[in-house]
């Protein structure tokens, strides 16, 4: 079956989440991801979103983590204090996802500003809750389309720290952290790892082992493509 590259960064990063996990959800891919997740292998898994909505299970993607669907899915709705100081410091979500415009071969991440900060070429929208989330979870799960222009050497401002990062899913395969730097450990189906490393500001570590991602089956893509966002027709 054909599939795209971000159905297979969901598909990865869906199989990498445990049934019974507690998930910190972003909108976009990872909540495709998430979704999947929850729809296949993992049905006991727990979406958490930024807005105080605990156990979601919308039927549609949301649109935006003020759904009104993520809270009448939900099996409890907490004040976003509550969500950071009790759920999230109190150390009681596994799996936190984080996106940004530039990460390092450390797994830091910048979603603040590109260039000097007070004189920035482009100001981003901000951490928002990526900084408490990249040091209250237990395991940071990065998705990221892979180019120079984000894998950078340097990144502008750090935004999160990368200390918990685990694995960083890209639309060419699968980074891990092995003696605290990225390592390339998988590459998607058709990927070179010359394409990994021309798409990598850093000289980018191969591990010994890479092996190529299993392609999406058909139960994964069928059910990928079922999850339809909010509005679709």
């Amino acid at each position: 079956m054909t599939f795209s590259a971000d159905e297979m960064m969901a598909v990865e990063a869906a199989r990498r989440i445990d049934d019974e996990a507690v998930c910190f959800v972003g909108i976009g891919l990872p909540s495709v991801a998430a979704n999947l997740a929850r729809r296949t292998h993992a049905p006991r898994s727990v979406l958490v979103y930024e807005s105080g909505t605990i156990g979601s299970k919308p039927r549609e993607l949301p649109l935006s983590i003020g759904d009104g669907e993520l809270a009448e899915t939900a099996d409890a709705v907490v004040t976003v204090p509550e969500m950071f100081a009790y759920w999230l410091q109190g150390g009681r979500i596994d799996v936190g996802f984080l996106g940004a415009a530039q990460i390092d071969r450390h797994g830091n991440l910048n979603s603040t500003v590109i260039g000097d900060y007070d004189r920035p070429s482009v100001r981003l929208p901000g951490g928002g809750g990526a900084p408490e989330i990249a040091l209250g979870v237990r395991d940071v799960f990065v998705m990221l389309r892979q180019s120079r222009r984000a894998f950078v050497d340097r990144i502008d401002f750090t935004t999160s720290l990368g200390d918990r990062v685990r694995v960083v899913v890209t639309d060419l395969g699968v980074l891990e952290p092995r003696d605290g730097e990225l390592t390339l450990t998988q590459l998607h189906p058709g990927i070179s790892v010359d394409t990994a490393r021309e798409a990598t500001g850093w000289e980018l570590r191969v591990a010994d082992d890479v092996r190529e991602t299993e392609p999406p089956t058909k139960a994964e893509l069928d059910a990928l493509r079922s999850l339809r966002t909010k509005g679709e027709t």
